[in-house]
């Protein structure tokens, strides 16, 4: 978990919400209306058709935390908010690369790599491929470092951590 002097920390948040239209934009706008930053932001519908469930995942101090939580208590949209930042969770993040400039050599490197870090090759042509990985935020890190330091001519799409409270005793 992420600290700093001043006694910011990474926190995660999880919240159920109505799945109307304008409730991302509320819950976006009231975080950045205060000047929160928000780390990530993800957003899904739930088994519910009608409920949606936001992880957000933003650094803050203690107070600014409990403020935040409050004010996402009081909003007329949010049916529940739960806290994970002291709890176990599994979080897991989609990502896309492409690596554009791709030559026979560097495409048997890509599938190398691709062995070792565990991602897929879910698409390709003469001169690009196209990477997905699964994993959780560091681990996707870890591999946009290699592929970036390795190849130049790169696009990356991230679609953010989401979080769910861990069911494993051996996971607390």
């Amino acid at each position: 978990m992420k600290n700093d002097n001043n006694g910011m920390k990474r926190r995660w948040l999880s919240l159920y919400v109505e799945n109307k239209t304008g409730v991302l934009a509320r819950i976006s706008g009231l975080l950045s209306g205060k000047s929160y930053n928000i780390h990530s932001l993800t957003v899904g519908e739930t088994e519910d058709h009608t409920v949606s469930r936001m992880t957000i995942c933003l650094d803050a101090d203690e107070n600014t935390f409990e403020q935040i939580k409050k004010q996402f208590n009081r909003s007329v949209e949010v049916i529940k908010v739960i806290d994970f930042t002291n709890l176990s969770i599994r979080t897991k993040e989609v990502m896309f690369i492409k690596i554009n400039g791709v030559t026979d050599k560097t495409r048997t490197e890509i599938f190398q790599m691709a062995e070792a870090f565990k991602f897929q090759v879910k698409d390709m042509d003469k001169g690009s491929v196209l990477i997905e990985s699964c994993r959780t935020e560091i681990k996707n890190d870890s591999i946009l470092n290699v592929i970036h330091d390795r190849f130049k001519n790169i696009e990356v799409v991230r679609g953010g951590p989401v979080a769910i409270e861990s069911i494993s005793m051996q996971d607390r």
